[in-house]
């Protein structure tokens, strides 16, 4: 059945986070300061870039020399060369570019543009400073959710949020680009219907849809609410992963 109640909170207080820093040890001090303690079941939606921080995925653009596809890329999209650089490191392949817009295929497999690279919200010092996706977004929400089970003993999911386009609508969502300790895709295939007719194509996006919905208390600029904590949600337990969302390419009509 699923879940008739959701709770949905911003954790508090969480401080900017530095290349090293514990994220296990920081959500806890902030789940404590907000007076709350993590349940089994519960889920911690994190925004991509206090992953990517605490990883020192953070990239100087003065130290990056531009290699001829990018110096011909960046003279066609009209951007640094330096940044096509890195989006070209970062990826499988480029699927599309035009004026100001690269659409690439990321190494995880997810299509996006500028390969998730992006300078919002990161503090700028001497020169430009970049930030990467982490390498391995499934890889860090299961280690998080093993550090936070051998600190308190539940078992949560976790998943790593980032703001997508989409190909056929205006706007980004928010959608899951790591993700562990729950199905990130159900396939409810075979399941009846209202009137008992079985459901012959469809799959969910659970993981997808948990960071849509806590995107709406994130939000996407200065709103400083990178950690939240969603309760109340009805799935069964399994090691699931984001790589499950990656529509393989021969049924992408896309490309």
């Amino acid at each position: 059945m699923p879940s008739r109640d959701l709770h949905i909170h911003a954790l508090s207080g969480l401080p900017l986070v530095q290349p090293g820093d514990n994220l296990a040890t920081l959500l806890l001090e902030a789940l404590q300061r907000d007076q709350l303690q993590l349940r089994d079941g519960d889920v911690l939606v994190l925004a991509q870039k206090i992953v990517s921080k605490s990883e020192g995925r953070l990239v100087p653009l003065d130290t990056v020399s531009p290699s001829p596809r990018a110096l011909e890329l960046a003279k066609a999209t009209d951007k640094d060369p330096r940044l096509v650089e890195l989006v070209l490191r970062e990826s499988n392949e480029v699927v599309r570019h035009r004026h100001n817009v690269m659409i690439v295929e990321h190494q995880t497999g997810f299509v996006m543009a500028n390969a998730g690279i992006d300078m919002s919200n990161v503090q700028q010092e001497d020169g430009d400073t970049v930030l990467l996706l982490p390498a391995d977004p499934d890889g860090s929400c299961a280690k998080l959710r093993r550090a936070l089970k051998d600190l308190i003993g539940v078992n949560v999911g976790v998943i790593i949020n980032d703001s997508h386009g989409r190909a056929w609508r205006n706007g980004t969502v928010g959608v899951a680009i790591g993700a562990a300790g729950l199905p990130a895709l159900q396939d409810l295939r075979g399941q009846p219907d209202l009137f008992g007719r079985r459901l012959l194509i469809t799959e969910v996006g659970t993981a997808d849809e948990i960071a849509a919905a806590a995107s709406l208390l994130m939000g996407q600029a200065a709103e400083g609410s990178p950690a939240v904590l969603v309760r109340g949600l009805s799935f069964v337990r399994q090691e699931g992963c984001a790589a499950e969302l990656v529509r393989p390419r021969h049924m992408d009509m896309f490309r």
